[in-house]
């Protein structure tokens, strides 16, 4: 299951952040999403747990929890969508 952890410390590292989630179960892959030109933290990133259940208690121990100093939002990502493309009901003139 993908985690997504938001509102972290710009400080936290993949490696603070996989260390979390790993008393739960084990942790496929840890991403942290880093700005394009500075390299620095944007402050979310997600993780990867294989076992639905390890992954579903870590949500719910570790939402609203304090992570160097800042207080995390933990929840299940949401699978990305694509936009339908928009539509004109409007008539073209003739």
């Amino acid at each position: 299951m993908k985690i997504l952890v938001r509102n972290l410390a710009r400080a936290t590292t993949e490696e603070n952040l996989s260390a979390l989630f790993t008393p739960f179960g084990d942790v496929q892959f840890c991403n942290l999403v880093l700005d394009a030109h500075s390299g620095v933290s944007k402050g979310f990133g997600f993780v990867e747990m294989p076992k639905a259940g390890a992954a579903k208690a870590a949500i719910k121990a570790l939402n609203n929890t304090m992570v160097d100093g800042v207080k995390i939002r933990v929840k299940l990502a949401q699978a990305k969508t694509t936009a339908a493309p928009e539509t004109s009901d409007a008539q073209t003139p003739t």
